[in-house]
């Protein structure tokens, strides 16, 4: 039997100012109107099946807020606010910020949430969103308001709550009294995710794990210096971090609040980013944590294992890392678990594409194939490690995930070779022994993401002065409630999630207000201490803007040659752009193969939608394994499937059209492409959008052999096109 040990990182920042009381940023309030709740309460409906769920209490503490209704968010309040009395100021804030959503399965599949955004449009430019502003009626506005919340309730909501079918039903044209319909439920969602957890760890179905406090990366406030373990050469902050007391407060401020709400201290530990090092081990074990939690390159480095893959990403040697280790260093001892992140990546960033039950049959296959091949190494029972975020991947998968995750529960509940077990079952009694660990994170087992980039480095400098400036106070305000603010203030700016957002490495729509909130933090640590707040504070530490536009607009009508090669200079020159590079926002994936993708244009001349694919390895790869596919939002349930038997010859396109809940069917089209050193595609505008008015929107992805999808351009907002604009070449005219 191989025992699988399955963990569900639920983590959100702390968002509020303690100065102000704002919650600045809604995502505590809108996950755990769907994912913190729901991933709980389905393992009701699979009693056999075990997890694990790390659950970090500065998400907690924020929950309790929001379900006791005393937390102060700007998202919720204008989204209560009458329609008819909502100010300038107020509606563009909404049109700006009530779309952050996963277009494709949280927007498009609602038609009035769609029309919306439509109406809006895809800008968010301070004189776009004013022209939006003049399109919106009152009766738009409050549809927006309704839909902004209920595009985020769980899937089990939508299955069984009257209350909230009756709102899906009804679409548009929504009163007021649906609103507080809608903030019923919300609240009843709010003060149900807590006691679900508390419910399903009474019952033995699920541990409930920890991480420090404010969700720090406790190796660097123990010493910054640790960093020069992998980058000796590297540059570092102006100012060396060294606080290893504020590590261990963190850690017991944690495991004090999991008592208060759950009735008993956690005995395991997810290191905030899995970050380990020989120094937080005592502080860990002090704090009476029996177990801990990293990725698999810390063990290689750790213990000069190797665990190379073969070509179907099956560990070739597996039994070193299928086993729980117990680690010591500095005359402490804690047991460690070590996550396989091949397994992990593949729930996080590929099964969203697949079909759920093909998804989860390939998961289980692998979890099967790398027990028999432990056993076959080892004899001892193997225990696979699987640990992942447990809410952000679900916006990429149709019904929230919940499909795949019924197909799994329901697979490992009663199979022969596999049982599920809790991270303490699996960390039980370890047979091997590691004399200290590697210090590193899962990230490259290392802390580059948190203090590499010269960002982070101005950050942990801010940080070690304010720290400096509490310490000086606290000889004559350590009585003061002030002093104890601002002392909750650091701990708060000791956050890894600041510095996540810092640098080249990672990028979101809220870079700016991460990074705010961060200096705001500190700025409220030197107010409260009634010191002098340093001039640094109020300028950004923002240095790159990595993310940039997705999507250059056309210049000029383009009309290529559809023969796969660039045959001029001039014939793409007019062309839109799509930056393809890959920026990680809230999810990192360790292991992940070169693109095939490397360049993406796109441009309409009267007739016509361009596309060209840039990347050396694709045309061969489009003929042998591979395909590409155009899917358009706009016309909805419309795709373009593109593949080819061998490179250089015409591809044959087919257009595939459905009926909402039916399968695909294909159509006549005289739609052409060609691949040889690039990849080129005509789709006639008379088959995609009939309506002059109309604009495309749409995604190019690329599939494997099995139809999975493995590449997506662009990742997260479609690229859009005027159709038809009997004005574009005036405007747009090139020399």
């Amino acid at each position: 039997m191989t025992r699988v040990a399955l963990l569900w990182h639920m983590h959100q920042p702390y968002y509020e100012d303690l100065v102000t009381r704002e919650h600045i940023m809604p995502w505590v309030r809108l996950h755990a109107l769907k994912d913190y709740y729901g991933m709980v309460a389905l393992l009701e409906e699979f009693p056999q099946v075990k997890v694990t769920f790390n659950l970090v209490p500065s998400l907690l503490v924020q929950l309790e807020a929001f379900a006791e209704n005393r937390a102060y968010d700007k998202y919720l309040d204008l989204g209560l606010k009458p329609a008819d009395a909502l100010g300038r100021d107020e509606v563009l804030f909404i049109l700006s910020n009530f779309f952050h959503a996963q277009r494709e399965r949280m927007i498009e599949i609602y038609p009035r949430y769609a029309e919306l955004l439509r109406l809006r449009g895809d800008s968010v430019a301070p004189t776009d969103i004013e022209a939006a502003a003049r399109r919106f009626s009152t009766a738009d506005l409050r549809d927006l308001q309704v839909w902004q919340k209920l595009a985020w309730l769980d899937p089990y909501y939508f299955d069984r709550d009257a209350r909230v079918q009756a709102l899906v039903a009804k679409g548009r044209a929504f009163d007021e009294s649906d609103k507080v319909t809608l903030r019923a439920v919300e609240l009843e969602l709010l003060n149900a995710v807590i006691p679900a957890y508390r419910a399903r760890a009474a019952a033995g179905q699920i541990e409930i794990s920890a991480s420090p406090f404010y969700h720090p990366i406790l190796p660097l406030l123990c010493d910054t210096d640790i960093y020069k373990r992998t980058h000796p050469h590297s540059a570092m902050p102006r100012h060396r971090f060294v606080h290893p007391e504020d590590a261990a407060e963190q850690l017991e401020r944690a495991a004090a609040l999991h008592e208060r709400l759950f009735g008993q201290r956690p005995v395991g530990l997810w290191p905030s980013e899995g970050s380990v090092s020989d120094a937080m081990i005592p502080l860990a074990a002090q704090a009476g944590f029996q177990w801990m939690a990293t990725d698999e390159q810390i063990l290689a480095n750790s213990s000069g294992y190797s665990f190379a893959r073969d070509g179907f990403g099956h560990l070739v040697q597996p039994a070193p890392l299928y086993r729980p280790y117990q680690v010591s260093a500095h005359s402490a001892t804690i047991a460690c678990g070590f996550r396989d992140h091949a397994l992990s990546d593949l729930i996080g960033f590929t099964y969203a594409g697949w079909d759920a039950h093909r998804a989860a049959d390939d998961f289980v296959a692998r979890l099967v194939e790398g027990g028999r091949r432990a056993k076959g190494n080892g004899g001892e029972e193997p225990t696979i490690f699987v640990i992942l975020d447990g809410e952000n991947a679900w916006e990429h998968f149709p019904g929230g995930g919940r499909p795949f995750l019924r197909a799994l529960y329901g697979r490992l509940a009663h199979h022969p070779e596999l049982r599920t077990v809790t991270m303490a079952e699996a960390c039980h009694a370890p047979s091997a022994t590691l004399n200290g660990i590697f210090p590193g994170s899962w990230i490259d087992a290392n802390f580059y993401i948190w203090i590499g980039h010269r960002d982070d480095h101005r950050g942990w400098s801010q940080l070690a002065e304010a720290r400096q400036a509490l310490t000086a106070a606290s000889y004559t305000q350590h009585d003061t409630d002030a002093y104890h603010r601002a002392h909750e203030e650091l701990l708060i700016a000791e956050g890894s999630d600041w510095f996540w957002w810092y640098g080249d490495d990672h990028s979101s729509e809220h870079d700016a207000e991460f990074d705010d909130l961060f200096r705001r933090h500190l700025r409220n640590v030197y107010r409260l201490l009634d010191a002098a707040v340093p001039d640094e504070l109020f300028t950004t530490n923002i240095s790159t803007n990595p993310s940039g536009p997705v999507q250059t607009d056309p210049t000029g009508y383009i009309r290529p040659t559809i023969d796969g090669e660039v045959t001029s200079y001039f014939e793409w020159l007019g062309a839109g752009i799509v930056d393809v590079r890959e920026v990680a926002g809230a999810m990192h994936q360790v292991d992940k193969r070169p693109a095939l993708v490397t360049g993406l244009l796109f441009g309409v001349d009267e007739a016509a939608l361009y596309l060209r694919v840039d990347g050396p390895a694709l045309p061969a790869a489009l003929g042998a394994s591979h395909a590409l596919v155009v899917t358009f939002l706009n016309p909805a349930l419309t795709r373009l499937f593109v593949a080819g038997e061998k490179r250089g010859v015409s591809l044959q396109p087919v257009l595939h059209r459905r009926e909402p809940g039916h399968d695909w069917h294909a159509q006549p089209t005289s739609a052409v492409a060609s691949a040889s050193s690039v990849v080129e595609m005509r789709m006639p505008l008379s088959e995609l959008a009939p309506d002059p008015q109309q604009r495309l929107a749409f995604f190019l992805t690329v599939h494997d052999a099995s139809g999975a999808e493995v590449e997506r351009y662009p990742a997260a907002r479609p690229i859009e096109i005027a159709a038809h604009d009997p004005w574009f070449f005036a405007t747009n005219w090139t020399a």
